[in-house]
């Protein structure tokens, strides 16, 4: 087998990494610049305990659950810290069918929106408050008795709009206030952002990451990602948001008075989940007093909802200049090849309202394009297969003068009108095939239409995760406990496809140099490399895969009836 192919696909396996693990959106995260945010190191202790410093006013009570909708929330409050303890996303749904819970607990963990006196994490404000419901809003409130004898009224309050996923929450603190250390109160988002999981392995396929919107001397954003594995993260730069993002949910929090303290804790065995990630809100002592106004964006990573907070008009709030979708996971450096791909995506959807139908007829519409490509590539490659031997005669007259065969095998070409560049079409071929690949995989982890997208019933229930045919009680080596059967029909087709490309040529892979590597051992590192990998980039694949060997098998049989390729002289040349 050609060195040259041997290279190309070897290549082409380091840029598969590197594209892959590397490059796209969520995969390029870098911690955030020294010079862009005020840092501590990740600690594991919390500050000083207070606990017992407030004593509230309202003694006895029972808790209380209360139930509130808007037209895309299904919300359940409690009484006991006045907090969420389930915000269901009434349009969007989990793998069994149910909406999407977007505060992820444990039955003991604490609900979302708790508060947490000073910047003290160590205990929640978990007393009971009394509430009342006026139309779109909720109001909790409690009264505090301070150590020194203050007394002080916490109101907080939870305010919607009907088709908005953007709430208003508001602390309102009255009276003598909350005075005492750096920090009157925490709020929190905790312990964790749907949708539920059984663990999370931080990768390609299902993370969380959290993003602060940086606001610069000249008051633009810039965002900066903050990588921590475990631990707490803390800065007092003035953002205009934080983002606590998975693959295709994220909550977003946006203090309207930018003077307060983040901290962004990531903790695995802690509590009920296998990992918490939660985003804490510290507002300073000095401005603690009067009512402070925080919203909160909780809900799908579209686009069309984070960019309507631009122009007041386009929100039920009315909100200006509030560029939440600065805090969408980016593209990789193919994202003009991922939007083609949507566009021709959503253009076959629109015909057969099914993504997986809509792969397949988008992948034969790029085979039909790249066609003529590929059809002078074999060509060429008969041609130089034709060549050879006249090359290898070439060779043996002078053994040992390769400045001499150099030139003699340059006047084969010319006499011949071949171009040595020829040769290198099948490997140009194959490297055009790996940006498409790329911007698949891309596009099959951001585009949100295509999550939950059915392409067959009971097998490939949803294009954007891998499909499961069945869990096996252990683990096998390098797959996990879950069999998926489409990374087995990409080998196979993959394989085929190979053997009728070295029929064509003349070759038998399993005899030269690196050919049983080439013909059956990339397709198992790719297999172990993209088993996970979302089901509807294998159906590109396996499809692509097919037409390939389909292609190649016609062309063999074209090959055969037209007999051995006929050399012809250019006129005029000798």
């Amino acid at each position: 087998m050609k060195k040259s192919l041997i290279v190309t696909f070897c290549v082409a396996l380091v840029v598969t990494l590197v594209l892959i693990y590397v490059i796209p959106g969520k995969n390029n995260q870098t911690a955030a610049e020294p010079a862009a945010v005020s840092v501590s190191e990740p600690v594991s202790d919390v500050p000083e305990d207070i606990k017992g410093k407030y004593t509230p006013l309202q003694s006895g009570g029972q808790e209380e659950t209360l139930s509130f909708e808007t037209a895309v929330f299904d919300i359940e409050f409690t009484t006991k810290g006045a907090g969420i303890t389930a915000l269901r996303l009434k349009n969007h749904y989990d793998a069994n069918g149910k909406p999407v819970d977007f505060v992820f607990r444990g039955p003991h963990d604490n609900p979302a929106y708790l508060m947490y006196w000073g910047d003290d994490l160590g205990d929640a404000v978990l007393d009971i408050f009394s509430y009342k419901v006026y139309g779109d809003r909720v109001v909790f409130t409690n009264d505090y008795k301070a150590d020194n004898g203050k007394t002080f009224t916490v109101t907080k309050t939870f305010e919607f709009r009907n088709s908005d996923y953007l709430m208003k929450v508001s602390v309102d603190i009255s009276g003598e206030g909350v005075t005492d250390g750096e920090y009157a109160y925490t709020l929190a988002y905790e312990p964790q952002v749907g949708p539920a999981f059984e663990s999370l392995s931080n990768n390609r396929y299902e993370y969380r990451t959290f993003y602060l919107g940086l606001l610069n001397d000249k008051g633009k954003v810039k965002r900066s990602t903050i990588r921590l594995t475990d631990g707490f993260f803390f800065t007092t730069r003035q953002s205009k948001w934080i983002s606590l993002t998975g693959k295709y949910f994220m909550m977003i929090a946006a203090p309207e008075d930018g003077s307060v303290a983040y901290k962004y804790s990531a903790r695995t065995g802690v509590g009920e989940l296998s990992q918490n990630n939660s985003v804490f809100i510290s507002v300073p002592s000095e401005s603690a007093d009067g009512s402070k106004t925080f919203y909160f964006y909780c809900g799908p990573q579209l686009k069309s909802y984070l960019g309507s907070y631009y122009n007041g008009s386009d929100n039920e709030w009315g909100i200006k200049n509030l560029n939440l979708d600065d805090a969408m996971e980016s593209g990789s450096l193919l994202g003009w090849l991922e939007n083609l791909l949507k566009l021709g995506l959503k253009m076959f959807y629109s015909i057969i309202p099914n993504y997986g139908v809509a792969i397949i007829l988008l992948t034969i519409l790029i085979k039909i394009l790249t066609w003529p490509i590929q059809s002078k590539s074999m060509t060429s490659s008969q041609k130089m297969t034709a060549l050879s031997p006249m090359m290898e005669e070439i060779k043996k007259k002078y053994p040992n003068n390769q400045q001499k065969q150099n030139a003699e095998i340059q006047k084969l070409y010319q006499e011949y009108g071949i171009s040595p560049m020829s040769g290198c079409t099948p490997i140009l071929l194959q490297f055009l095939q790996f940006p498409i690949l790329f911007a698949f995989y891309g596009l099959l982890n951001r585009h949100f239409e295509l999550r939950g997208a059915m392409f067959i019933p009971g097998w490939i229930n949803d294009l954007s995760i891998p499909e499961t045919v069945a869990t096996l009680p252990f683990r096998l080596p390098l797959l996990g406990n879950q069999i998926h059967i489409l990374p087995f029909l990409y080998v196979a087709t993959t394989v085929l496809t190979m053997l009728y490309t070295q029929k064509s040529n003349g070759m038998d892979g399993s005899k030269q140099a690196g050919g049983w590597f080439l013909t059956w051992g990339m397709p198992v590192m790719f297999l172990f490399i993209l088993y996970s990998a979302p089901s509807g980039l294998f159906v590109y694949w396996v499809t692509q895969g097919l037409l390939g060997a389909l292609q190649q098998y016609v062309m063999n049989i074209k090959k055969k009836k037209q007999g051995p390729v006929t050399l012809t002289k250019v006129k005029g040349r000798k």
